[in-house]
């Protein structure tokens, strides 16, 4: 099976706070560290550890943040030979807050935004060689649309992890194999409709992730809520990006949709006990580790 993830690769710089400041406030934070980042990167290695052969696609800079970033993917497996290097942007960065169990995040997407539709012919092999193809909004939405537009006149599954949230005209929502935003997200895609009817209207592609309480889809027939599992997180950052990639690779191997979302909740959960985006994503080794780790989840 292969994945091919277009989207953002960053550096984390991660700050850890007991007290979250009000404008114009300073208050003495607990902790600060740097991690890997970027929904794509961090998809596209949460991928790699179930399994799955994966490539990268996007652009870094040329800094020194560039390549640690370009190591850092090679050395969990992830094939970055279609990853430009940019000369005339630094490498992407999120800067992030942790507090109360949660987390906040400003995203610079610099070189993350040189990632342009007329690139597509430089990695339209590797898409054309690819189970499925994984998108999220950390790259120009031109492009994200150009690559939908590719992969459905080729007969290439999509995955759109709608992250930050923006509008989504309705010819992609059509193209597109699935979609995962989350509460928020998918209210600023189907502004005036209710979370059922448009469940409802996009059976089995539209997973509405409901955060601690797990993922709700339609199956054709009526909704079903797949309960995420109960754990104390260290740090949230990056669930959501193990989630889409666990639910890829599910689906990827023949899994239904319930048991899709079910491996992927546990993954999410494992991930959460670790620190850093990339820190807690669980191998398959460790997901079979786990009570809850079904045996009819037949992977390789």
């Amino acid at each position: 099976m292969k994945i091919t993830v277009v989207g953002s690769m960053s550096t984390d710089f991660v700050v850890t706070t007991n007290i979250k400041p009000d404008q114009g406030e300073t208050v003495f934070g607990e902790k600060f560290a740097t991690a890997f980042g970027g929904k794509g990167a961090n998809q596209a290695v949460a991928a790699s550890r179930l399994g799955v052969e994966v490539a990268m696609v996007g652009a870094v800079g040329s800094d020194d943040f560039g390549t640690a970033i370009l190591n850092n993917l090679v050395e969990n497996g992830v094939d970055v030979s279609c990853v430009e290097r940019v000369t005339h942007a630094e490498s992407g960065s999120a800067h992030i807050v942790l507090y109360d169990h949660d987390n906040s995040i400003i995203v610079i997407p610099a070189a993350n935004n040189e990632v342009m539709p007329s690139n597509i012919e430089r990695f339209a092999s590797q898409l054309l060689n690819s189970d499925l193809v994984i998108l999220q909004n950390e790259i120009p939405q031109a492009t994200n649309e150009a690559i939908i537009d590719f992969c459905w006149e080729h007969g290439i599954k999509t995955l759109l992890n709608p992250a930050p949230a923006r509008p989504l005209a309705k010819d992609y929502l059509e193209k597109i194999t699935y979609l995962t935003p989350n509460e928020h997200e998918s209210a600023i895609i189907f502004p005036d409709q209710s979370r059922s009817q448009v469940l409802a209207k996009y059976p089995n592609k539209l997973v509405i992730t409901l955060g601690a309480m797990g993922a709700i889809y339609h199956d054709g027939k009526k909704e079903e809520i797949v309960p995420a599992f109960e754990v104390q997180p260290v740090d949230t950052t990056g669930a959501g990006d193990t989630f889409n990639a666990a639910m890829a690779t599910a689906l990827l191997y023949g899994l239904k949709m319930s048991e899709a979302l079910r491996f992927a909740n546990l993954a999410a959960a494992i991930s959460v006990q670790g620190f850093g985006a990339q820190g807690g994503m669980p191998t398959l080794e460790k997901m079979k580790e786990q009570p809850q780790y079904e045996k009819k989840w037949h992977f390789k």
